[in-house]
């Protein structure tokens, strides 16, 4: 048997590195021809938040008004409130904020919504109190009517609000009672 030893570098390894770079660009080429359209949409609404263990959203109706708000269960740990007339078609959002804040962000499987909103200093925490008003259509009520979680940022920082699997019919149930 006659073994053949080839130097780095030798004319006799060119075929194989001009198939090995061939391959790799076919690769690179197939990957660039993909489009992650329809994908990047079903990844926001795909990717939601988990449940977090004691907070979740409660509803209550009473006569001719109802509420939805994320927290805990029966305590002043309120996160984000909504409140509606029955039929109105729109809903007032409050939630805390830091001093001198007069927007309420809030995001859901994508969508987002920045609301104007009045404030005054909170009687449970060091920042502000806020209060807005909107139609119960917007795109991000829609969507975490589908999606069941919304999202408030804090400047840089979103906080998740996801509901557990028994809450959701009530978020549901809400919308459909403001109209």
């Amino acid at each position: 048997m006659v073994s053949r030893v080839i130097a780095p570098g030798s004319a006799a390894r060119a075929p194989f590195a001009a198939i090995l770079l061939t391959g790799c660009l076919l690769s690179l080429g197939a990957c660039a021809s993909l489009d992650s359209g329809p994908a990047s949409a079903t990844l926001a609404e795909s990717s939601a938040p988990a449940a977090v263990s004691g907070y979740d959203w409660f509803m209550h109706t009473d006569a001719d008004q109802a509420s939805l708000a994320y927290g805990l269960k029966d305590s002043d740990d309120v996160r984000l409130g909504l409140e509606c007339q029955r039929g109105a078609g729109r809903v007032e959002l409050s939630a805390e904020a830091a001093k001198g804040v007069r927007e309420i962000y809030l995001e859901s499987g994508g969508d987002t919504e920045r609301f104007a909103a009045h404030g005054e200093p909170s009687e449970l925490h060091d920042g502000d109190f806020l209060t807005a008003t909107t139609k119960t259509d917007v795109p991000v009520f829609q969507r975490f009517r589908r999606v069941g979680w919304l999202a408030k940022w804090h400047g840089d920082r979103r906080e998740m609000y996801a509901a557990h699997a028994e809450s959701l019919p009530a978020i549901d149930r809400f919308f459909s009672f403001c109209g």
